[in-house]
């Protein structure tokens, strides 16, 4: 088969658009970079790096959480802020974590 020309299976599994894009989205084995950029966006606005990683739902969930947990620091009783704040700096540092981790699973 090798001398002649190829047959049109083999032409549509060469320009499937599906093979292409994911040829794209992967990226080089060993690149330091997989859960950086994750995990640099959480540590911005978490949430960011589920996003980044493609996890639409999680990304959603860890920045409510965060977000109400802040505006809860905001409005709370005194009594109870430190609760608040303790729930966004750990949706933080989880956000920032799982981005990461995420990430390099995902590499």
């Amino acid at each position: 088969m090798a001398d002649g020309p190829p047959e049109r299976a083999e032409l549509r599994s060469i320009v499937h658009t599906d093979d292409m894009s994911k040829a794209l989205m992967k990226r080089p084995a060993g690149s330091p970079a997989h859960g950086v950029l994750p995990g640099v966006a959480s540590f911005f606005v978490p949430g960011l790096g589920q996003l980044v990683n493609g996890e639409g739902d999680k990304a959603l969930g860890v920045f409510a959480v965060w977000g109400i947990a802040g505006l809860s620091v905001l409005g709370a009783i005194p009594v109870v802020g430190w609760a608040a704040w303790a729930v966004g700096l750990t949706t933080h540092v989880y956000a920032v974590a799982d981005g990461y981790i995420t990430g390099k699973k995902k590499g």
